[in-house]
């Protein structure tokens, strides 16, 4: 088929069976997990069994649309409808963000001050509704607990995550500009201070826990572990999708004109450094 033909055609892609596939991997998750939380023997194994169908569903429906875009069969129609759908995802995930960062104010300026005014006096007498707080009954009991101070690993953290950014707007402009060797070692040296970042982030957890701060340790560590640590997950995330552009790259895909999966991880990157500098002065600072 010509190029002029393929770029004024409307694509229409081939039935696939990748989505009932990845739909019984999410229902084998659902089950697993359920089994598991009710502590029954063989919930481990469906768990097991659904990650497996995931990761199969993962690498044969991308590597499909790979094949698909290095051969030349997506046009602007089909680069368009990548790029609403990456939007649409990431506005996803920043709601995902605002519900728990709503939470977190819920919590510290209505909740635990509340919990302190002169109206539950009865119920709570003596609570003095600090933060951070592991409750009144925590209180009562004299568990103290300190907040995660921002010097030291969180800084580190911010730093790593920052430069992170720098270096996948370098390996962008080596991508504009066709210069593989710029592209290639941007990449690297993201990925390199992604899994350095997340290293950072295993230590600061088991200090924590260490000192005390749980997940079970009041609000204050609820909201710390699910905040920071759902935040650790979608670096993890990143960090996978920028390996497996860093692997394509180096195969030669992408021009400088059709790069659209490399700019939506970067997208998705970007995304995770601004949720970070979020929590670095909300949970840390403030």
């Amino acid at each position: 088929m010509s190029s002029h033909t393929a770029a004024s055609r409307y694509y229409v892609p081939q039935p696939s069976y990748w989505p009932m596939v990845g739909s019984a991997a999410l229902l084998l998750l659902a089950i697993g997990a359920v089994l598991s939380m009710n502590k029954i023997s063989y919930g481990g194994l469906v768990l097991l069994a659904g990650f497996v169908v995931l990761l199969v569903m993962l690498f044969g429906w991308f590597g499909r649309v790979i094949d698909e875009s290095e051969g030349g069969q997506y046009n602007l129609q089909v680069d368009r409808s990548f790029r609403w759908s990456m939007g649409w995802f990431i506005f996803s995930e920043v709601m995902f963000f605002v519900a728990f960062f709503g939470a977190l104010f819920y919590v510290r300026v209505l909740s635990v001050p509340e919990l302190a005014s002169a109206s539950q006096e009865l119920l709570w007498g003596g609570f003095s509704g600090h933060w951070p707080s592991a409750g009144p009954v925590a209180e009562a009991a004299k568990t103290e607990i300190h907040a995660v101070p921002a010097m030291g690993i969180p800084l580190l953290n911010t730093i790593l995550l920052l430069s992170s950014g720098a270096t996948l707007t370098w390996a962008h402009w080596g991508m504009l500009k066709n210069n593989r060797r710029q592209l290639n070692l941007g990449l690297f040296l993201t990925i390199a201070l992604g899994l350095t970042f997340l290293g950072c982030q295993a230590y600061e957890y088991v200090e924590a826990y260490s000192h005390g701060l749980k997940l079970s340790t009041g609000v204050y560590g609820s909201t710390f572990f699910m905040l920071t640590g759902f935040h650790g997950f979608h670096v993890t995330l990143g960090a996978t999708m920028l390996v497996v552009i860093w692997l394509r790259s180096l195969k030669g895909h992408f021009t400088p004109e059709r790069h659209f999966a490399f700019e939506a991880v970067a997208w998705y990157w970007h995304f995770v450094d601004v949720v970070w500098l979020g929590l670095f002065i909300v949970i840390y600072m403030l």
